[in-house]
C-alpha cells in the first residue's frame, strides 16, 4: 500500500526542534570590565570643581592682597621706594600671604558648612591624634633624611627664597610662618580637600602621587625651578599624603609637616648663629616647604 493511498504511513515532517542547529560557540568570551581602583574609603562631600574654585580664589585673593599692601605702603609709608622693592619685601610678602590664608580658610569653612551643611572638621577628617601627636612629629623629623638627597642632586647656590633669610628678623618671621599657618593651610588644601577627591576616583596610590605632584610644583618658583629641590619636596609630599591616607587624619599629616619644617628651621638657626650667617645653612633651607 503506497503512502498516497494511506497517508498515515507518510513520514512526519520534521518539526522545529528537529531542524534546529546547535548554536555556534562564540569565538571569544565577552570582555570583562577592567577592575576599578580601590576607593580608599574616601567619600568627600565636595568635588573637583570645588577644589578648582578654592585654588582660583586663593590666587585672586593673594594678588589683591599683595596689590593693596604694596599700594598702601608706597602711598603712606615708603614714598621714596620703588614699587618693585616694596613688592619684594619679605615681611610684606608674608603679610599678604597671612591675610590670604585667613580669607581662604574662611572660604573653605563657608563652602563646606554653608553649601554642604557638614561640620568642617568632620568633613576634612581633621581627627587630632591626641597622645600619638609626638609620633607624627617624629615622622616629620625622620623625613629630614630625604633632604640628604640634596647633596647628590643639582641644587642652586641661591634661590628667590633666600631673600626671606637675608635679615634675621625676616628669617624668624619666615620660620614662624613655616611651622604654623603655612603647613596648616597646605595640609587643609592638599590632604584635606584634594587627596580625598583623587583617592575616591583613582584609588589610594594615584591619589597619593597626584596630590604630592602639585604640592612639589607650587614650590618650584621659590626655589628657582631647581628640579632637585622640587623632587625632594615631592617625596615629602608623598610621605605626608601617605600619613593622611593611612591614619585618615589631616591632623596627623599636619603634625608631620610641622615636624619636618620645624626641624629644618631649628637646624638652620643653630647652624647660622640665629640666621646671621646664612652661608652656613647648606642644603637644608632649599627644601623647606
Amino acid at each position: 500500500m503506497s503512502s498516497l493511498e494511506n497517508p498515515r504511513f507518510d513520514p512526519e515532517p520534521p518539526n522545529e526542534q528537529q531542524i534546529r542547529l546547535p548554536l555556534a560557540a562564540e569565538p571569544f568570551p565577552p570582555p570583562t570590565p577592567a577592575p576599578r581602583p580601590p576607593k580608599a574609603g574616601e567619600n568627600p562631600v565636595w568635588n573637583g570643581w570645588d577644589i578648582l574654585q578654592i585654588a582660583g580664589f586663593t590666587l585672586l585673593i593673594l594678588f589683591l592682597a599683595q596689590l593693596a599692601i604694596v599700594f598702601g605702603v608706597r602711598h603712606f609709608i615708603l614714598r621714596h621706594s620703588s614699587w618693585l622693592d616694596i613688592a619684594q619685601n619679605p615681611a610684606l610678602a608674608l603679610l599678604a600671604e597671612f591675610l590670604t590664608y585667613i580669607v581662604v580658610a574662611m572660604y573653605m569653612v563657608l563652602l563646606v558648612e554653608g553649601k554642604y551643611h557638614v561640620r568642617f572638621g568632620d568633613a576634612i577628617a581633621w581627627k587630632w591624634p591626641g597622645a600619638a601627636a609626638f609620633n607624627y612629629l617624629g615622622v616629620g623629623v625622620l623625613m629630614l633624611g630625604l633632604d640628604l638627597l640634596g647633596r647628590f642632586l643639582p641644587m642652586p647656590k641661591s634661590t628667590p627664597f633666600d631673600q626671606f633669610f637675608a635679615r634675621p628678623v625676616d628669617a624668624y618671621l619666615t620660620a614662624i610662618f613655616a611651622i604654623t599657618l603655612g603647613p596648616l593651610m597646605e595640609e587643609l588644601f592638599f590632604r584635606g580637600f584634594l587627596y580625598p577627591v583623587l583617592a575616591r576616583r583613582l584609588g589610594a596610590f594615584w591619589g597619593i602621587v597626584l596630590t604630592a605632584l602639585p604640592f612639589g610644583l607650587i614650590h618650584a618658583v621659590q626655589y628657582g625651578y631647581a628640579w632637585g629641590a622640587v623632587l625632594v619636596i615631592f617625596m615629602v609630599g608623598v610621605v605626608l599624603t601617605s600619613v593622611r591616607a593611612v591614619t585618615k587624619s589631616v591632623g596627623a599629616s599636619f603634625l608631620a609637616h610641622v615636624g619636618y619644617n620645624g626641624t629644618l628651621m631649628v637646624i638652620s638657626a643653630v647652624a647660622t648663629g640665629g640666621f646671621r650667617h646664612m652661608e652656613k645653612a647648606g642644603v637644608f633651607l632649599h627644601c623647606a616647604n
